[in-house]
């Protein structure tokens, strides 16, 4: 039984959607990605009380072995293609200067950094299989609560983050910076040259706060 973060279970989602989600993954007959315990590995890492970035992707990895429940990161024990995370380190060392090799994007979230897809599973090999099997209204529900407490950085890679965005969030306080998704597929479209990282620690120390160490 796939264990709930915590820190986020008093969500509606968790007692009025989750059973039917719960019943359309085990009716699944191809394997799901990430691996059940990892699930929610991206609510579970990050609290709503130290969310100070999100970065809102579209859903998992789906080679196995590739996701490890945080958006883009990669388990380092993969070996493979980079793909979005590629492009992502990409753009970091053109932002920032910074060459980073660590895959596993774990540092990041332990900062306040809530890396989260709109669908928080995917059939193998069969990306945005599962963008239809109810995990929007956890998504809407993250962002309303996010949305209602301090302003907070939003990077929103991708349609379907937007999409959902401009749904569930209000304040206009918030630093939200929307480009296309990373994959190699439309990081050209306007990901690549964006200057997320360094966009959002000048907004972090603007109001006092410690910028993300990317590295």
């Amino acid at each position: 039984m796939t264990a709930l973060p915590t820190q986020w279970s008093h969500l509606p989602f968790f007692r009025d959607d989750w059973p039917e989600v719960t019943a359309r993954l085990a009716a699944e007959n191809r394997p799901v990605l990430p691996p059940e315990p990892l699930r929610f590995a991206a609510l579970e890492r990050c609290s709503p009380a130290r969310t100070r970035v999100v970065i809102l992707g579209q859903d998992p990895y789906h080679t196995p072995g590739k996701a490890d429940g945080l958006a883009f990161s990669i388990n380092p024990a993969f070996g493979g293609r980079l793909d979005s995370l590629g492009n992502i380190f990409k753009e970091l060392h053109a932002d920032l200067g910074i060459v980073r090799n660590q895959t596993a994007l774990a540092d990041w979230a332990d900062q306040g950094v809530l890396l989260l897809n709109t669908a928080l599973s995917v059939p193998e090999g069969t990306p945005n299989g599962h963008d239809r099997i109810g995990w929007e209204p956890l998504v809407a529900q993250v962002l309303a609560e996010l949305d209602t407490a301090a302003p907070r950085v939003f990077l929103l890679w991708g349609d379907p983050a937007q999409r959902l965005a401009r749904k569930y969030l209000r304040n206009p306080d918030h630093l939200r910076i929307e480009t296309a998704h990373p994959s190699p597929l439309s990081a050209w479209r306007g990901f690549l040259g964006s200057r997320p990282f360094s966009r959002t620690n000048e907004w972090l120390r603007a109001r006092g706060g410690a910028p993300i160490r990317w590295g």
